[in-house]
């Protein structure tokens, strides 16, 4: 998990769930030895950690035209978070950061909605959590950041009406940094930033010259090869 509280959160939530309730269940937190400041639980996200996914921060700037969200998951939130920053200064484009703790949790609900409306056509339709978080409007692009394989945040795609493009760390690292790391698997705030604005071009709401000109902005290498190459 990001953030200090996530992993509070989902520890009291795993000892109540097998210890009081004597639920046969199997929890396992990845942990990471980077240090960054620890904010507070944000006021009632406590259902949504639990479930996968939560609304984090949203950034709308003074005559933004153009709204983009974006997902994060453990440490990669912080570069999501950066790109965010990069969007509202400097591209003028409104976005929600979603930090999403449980992508196996959100397809596990989204399986278990779509079972019960093929089960039960008569019945009210079950609207998967991600969608109901994320809705299904495909003019707002859904960029989601991992420092997984990219089939991780995928595993939701089919339940959001094709408005999401994953970054992830497909390939075999080689790098002394962090920073280098997660430019060269193209995870990285830069890369992020760049995902949104292609986004919204490829939907026709940013001229395409912008996408140009943000690729040579951010410093991006277009002709390195494949990550999953090297």
């Amino acid at each position: 998990p990001a953030w200090g509280y996530e992993v509070a959160v989902i520890i009291e939530e795993g000892i109540n769930r097998m210890f009081v309730k004597g639920e046969d269940l199997f929890y396992y937190l990845t942990l990471y030895n980077e240090s960054y400041d620890m904010p507070a639980l944000p006021e009632g996200m406590r259902e949504g950690i639990l479930k996968g996914l939560y609304s984090f921060k949203t950034l709308k700037p003074e005559g933004a035209k153009h709204t983009v969200q974006l997902l994060g998951s453990g440490v990669i939130l912080r570069e999501v978070l950066r790109a965010q920053d990069i969007l509202a200064s400097k591209y003028s484009v409104t976005s929600t950061v979603f930090s999403a703790t449980s992508y196996q949790e959100l397809r596990r609900d989204a399986i278990e909605c779509e079972r019960a409306n093929r089960l039960h056509p008569g019945q009210a339709k079950r609207v998967p959590y991600v969608e109901q978080i994320l809705g299904r409007d495909a003019s707002i692009p859904t960029i989601a950041s991992s420092d997984y394989m990219r089939a991780l945040p995928e595993q939701v795609a089919p339940y959001l009406n094709g408005k999401l493009l994953a970054l992830g760390t497909d390939g075999f690292g080689r790098s002394e940094t962090r920073q280098n790391l997660r430019r060269f698997f193209e995870v990285d705030a830069e890369h992020v930033t760049l995902a949104a604005l292609h986004a919204l071009a490829e939907r026709g709401q940013l001229d395409r010259a912008i996408v140009k000109q943000a690729i040579a902005d951010l410093g991006i290498d277009t002709e390195r090869p494949l990550p999953w190459t090297v």
